[in-house]
């Protein structure tokens, strides 16, 4: 299994109000996944809702994944935490149970210092003892690794990858050039935000994290592949049946339009954990729609 490369197709994690986990939904989830023939899954990612749920759920989330995907296709789970000393639990919870990967963002309420989130990873890192994938992501963080940040990172033991956020330029080859003249041969780097990921697999990058294969792998599979295979004129075909969607993850939060997308299909029934609420009721038709462009 070679990790952090091609298509990782990120699930939500289906739960009731009170943060209990709904492991056999997921199962149903994940195991579409794997069938359609993705890459990776990326298991309590950003879309999967880590950071509101206990260790106790996190851990019942992946033992529930190993069990129904485990051999099957390499599973990345999200480990991230406000202390270091409960990433590290979570990092060793998830090798215990299978886990092939880790993910994870330098989550914080005081904001961190480059130094800080350097001794974050590293630990976390070493105590996990499986490859990890440096989470960067702004947006929600607010820290921003720098490129020195990154180049030490990547020297780091287990270290293997970084997931980047979109760059503001549009300029993923620029980008691309850069950090690998920075960064260990075999070092992976992908991105996420998945309005740009046609431009970024075209421009060559390792991965595409992406939050729609986790409800629509096959559709997000083709785009991945075409892609891969230097087909641009059908890469940019399939990106462009994915533009209405990509219209409402950008005006909404790709985190709500996910629940939505799953209700409209009916593969599970869950609502996103609150405060955050679901996807106004008038703007379903326009997920209908969206989907209608996708599933043809």
């Amino acid at each position: 299994m070679k990790l952090f490369t091609g298509l990782s197709a990120f699930s939500i994690t289906p739960a009731d109000p009170s943060g209990h986990v709904d492991t056999a939904a997921l199962a149903r989830l994940l195991g579409r996944i794997a069938a359609a023939g993705a890459d990776s899954i990326g298991l309590l990612g950003s879309t999967g809702a880590y950071a509101f749920l206990s260790r106790h759920e996190r851990q019942r989330a992946v033992e529930a994944a190993m069990e129904c995907v485990g051999g099957r296709i390499p599973v990345i789970v999200g480990v991230g935490a406000l202390r270091t000393d409960e990433a590290q639990a979570l990092a060793r919870d998830a090798r215990k149970a299978g886990a092939n990967g880790l993910l994870l963002a330098p989550m914080s309420y005081t904001p961190l210092t480059e130094e800080e989130v350097f001794q974050h990873i590293s630990a976390v890192a070493q105590a996990g003892e499986l490859p990890l994938c440096i989470y960067n992501n702004p947006s929600t963080t607010r820290f921003t690794f720098t490129d020195d940040l990154l180049a030490r990172l990547a020297a780091v033991p287990n270290i293997a990858a970084v997931k980047m956020p979109l760059p503001a330029d549009g300029d993923f080859e620029g980008e691309l050039r850069r950090l690998r003249s920075r960064t260990p041969d075999g070092f992976a780097i992908g991105y996420s935000g998945d309005w740009g990921a046609a431009d970024a697999l075209l421009a060559g990058c390792d991965a595409w994290y992406s939050v729609v294969a986790g409800l629509l792998p096959s559709e997000a599979l083709a785009l991945t592949r075409a892609a891969n295979t230097r087909n641009t004129s059908e890469a940019r075909r399939l990106d462009e049946s994915f533009q209405p969607l990509w219209s409402l993850f950008k005006a909404f939060g790709s985190f709500r339009v996910m629940y939505a997308i799953a209700d409209v299909l009916g593969l599970c029934e869950a609502a996103p954990p609150r405060p955050i609420l679901p996807l106004p009721h008038r703007e379903r038709t326009r997920v209908k729609d969206a989907l209608d462009r996708i599933l043809v």
